[in-house]
């Protein structure tokens, strides 16, 4: 791994919102853990045994999660009828493919099998999320330009 690589691996966790990341490949350990001021930094890079790529991440603090826990708990008797549109990766989230374009789907917009609900931008990479469901959508559930994690609801669909 080069020192670009890890530069914007660092880069990447401060946006993400996590706490700390761990990677662990075949010759390199690197722990990085970002402060509440937002500084990051690198606490190894020591060769370690060979052993399977782990990468472990821990959730951000549980102050930001708890405004989620009831918005999430109380419309989810009213909801239960909807499919839910999971993010398949962590990454920042964004409604429009450029910022001059318009969104690719709206509260009301019929989708089908494999069109392009959002985009999740990766390390620089930008990944078409497209549906694995046809339906209408119901509810856009994260903000343009906000951060994501893996598995994080991202739309409500009404398969009906």
């Amino acid at each position: 791994m080069d020192l670009k690589e890890i530069q914007n691996l660092i880069k990447f966790v401060a946006k993400s919102g996590a706490s700390e990341v761990k990677l662990e490949m075949d010759d390199v350990k690197i722990t990085i853990r970002t402060g509440s001021d937002n500084e990051t930094t690198i606490v190894q890079q020591v060769p370690v045994p060979a052993a399977a790529p782990v990468v472990q991440q821990q959730a951000p603090a549980p102050v930001a999660a708890a405004p989620e826990t009831p918005a999430a708990t109380a419309p989810a008797t009213d909801d239960s009828k909807y499919i839910t549109v999971k993010s398949p990766i962590i990454g920042t989230f964004y409604r429009k493919p450029s910022p001059d374009k318009p969104v690719f789907v709206e509260v009301g917009t019929e989708i089908k099998e494999g069109d392009v609900l959002c985009v999740i931008e990766a390390m620089k990479l930008f990944n078409e999320i497209e549906s694995e469901i046809s339906g209408k959508i119901v509810k856009v559930l994260v903000d343009d330009s906000s951060p994501v994690e893996f598995d994080q609801p991202l739309f409500l669909v009404d398969p009906s």
